[in-house]
Parts: structure tokens; sequence; C-alpha cells
């Protein structure tokens, strides 16, 4: 596990950028999973800010959803898709062929796991999983309890995360479930990026990164992952004893 400290969340992004580029290297076709969520927005917005001025070229690259809102799809404002798709996909201007990403409206959300599944197999893996960190320690909809063993599913929410999720929307949203990558689907990835920011997530990200490590704080499984990387500002780091 690596842990980079920086000064505020601008410098976090910009180290996390050039990391994420250095770790597809010359692999011409990536496959990149993607959160929504406001740690990564800024990494996004460097990566969009690269390609603008030609110093990036992401046309090949191949994209998976991290997770999505069971009954939410690109369609609804507040989903992981709309989010993604406003903060990264339509300013590269990815192809939608270069894109996979589970649709929560879909009738079967168990096929829609399958299919992601298979569209990560069938580009031979995931290379850099971008992941955040909910406030309960989730990664994706991973909830607490979620065996280690878990690939693609459909998740029954934990209370906090649709009390957080609230913000991502203008009105009131019922939330119930999620689809999302298992927590052994992206242990499979080869390299794995975390990152968190703002003094609220401190007391989640010093169980995550010291406290025990158990299913019921589903980031801490990660640090058993051969090249696990995390990104805080020192805000979200206040509480690390070896920070």
């Amino acid at each position: 596990m690596k842990i980079i400290i920086a000064d505020d969340y601008t410098a976090l992004s910009k180290i996390a950028a050039e990391e994420l580029i250095a770790a597809i290297g010359n692999k011409r076709e990536p496959l990149v999973c993607t959160a929504s969520g406001d740690s990564p927005a800024g990494l996004y917005r460097e990566l969009v800010e690269m390609v603008k001025n030609k110093k990036l070229d992401v046309r090949a690259w191949n994209f998976v959803g991290l997770d999505e809102w069971l009954g939410l799809n690109g369609g609804d404002e507040g989903s992981c898709r709309f989010h993604l798709d406003n903060q990264l996909f339509k300013p590269l201007q990815i192809s939608p062929d270069k894109i996979g990403f589970v649709d929560g409206r879909a009738e079967n959300a168990l096929k829609e796991c399958e299919l992601a599944e298979e569209y990560i197999q069938k580009l031979g893996g995931m290379d850099v999983a971008i992941v955040g960190l909910g406030m309960n320690g989730h990664i994706g909809m991973n909830e607490p309890g979620t065996s280690i063993h878990q690939r693609t599913h459909v998740s029954q929410l934990d209370p906090l995360t649709v009390q957080v999720g609230q913000k991502y929307f203008q009105k009131s949203r019922a939330l119930s479930g999620g689809l999302t990558l298992g927590v052994q689907t992206l242990m499979e990835a080869r390299h794995i990026m975390l990152l968190v920011n703002g003094r609220k997530k401190a007391e989640i990200v010093q169980q995550v990164l010291e406290g025990p490590i158990t299913e019921m704080v589903p980031g801490s499984l990660f640090r058993n992952h051969p090249d696990f990387a995390v990104y805080l500002d020192k805000e979200a780091a206040t509480l690390l004893r070896k920070s």
C-alpha cells in the first residue's frame, strides 16, 4: 500500500492524474474503472484539461463505471452515469462503444451485473480502478458486511449511504439499492487508486488504513491488493498515526 498526502484537493487531483497516466504506461487501449462522487471529480478535471491542451490522448481508452443507483441511469439527473457523463465522458468526447456502464433502470438488474463482468473480461481486465470512499467505509456500493469474494452484484444500501446520497439530487430521492462492481472484481484490477479529501472523512480514513482488515469496513480489504495507492489531502489524513 502506498499513501500520498497532498497539501490540498487541487494538489491531490494533479498528483493522482499524473500517477494514473503513469500506471497506464504505454498500454494502447487500457480499461479504466471510474467512480462518480466528489473526490475523483478533480482528477477528471485534470484529465480533461490535459486532453484540451493536447498533452494527453484518450481516444483509445476504455471505461467501465464503478456503480449505479438501482432504478436510475444516465437519463436521470443525479445518477452516477449522469455525473460521469458531465465530468468526464462528454468533455473527453468518449465514444459510447468505449464505455461499459450498468443500467439501473434495466428490467433484469442481475443480467446487467453479468454484462459488466463480461465487458471487463472481454477487454482483458481493468488496468486501473479509480474509487472513492464512503462515510461507512464502502467502496462503490459494496456496503459493510460485503464478502471479499463478492463479484458485481445488486447491493442493499446502508442507511448512511441513502442519507449521504441525497446530496446528488435536487429533491429527496428514495434510494434502496445499487448495482456495483464487487470487491473481488475490483481486487482483480492491476492498480487501484483510492482518492479521499476533506476532514469529514478523516475518521473513516483512519479505520480503513490503520484499523483491522474486515468486511465491516470494506475499504480496509483493499490493503491486501498488491498495488493499492491512496491519495489524501491533509484534512483527510488528519487522524493517521503514520502520516
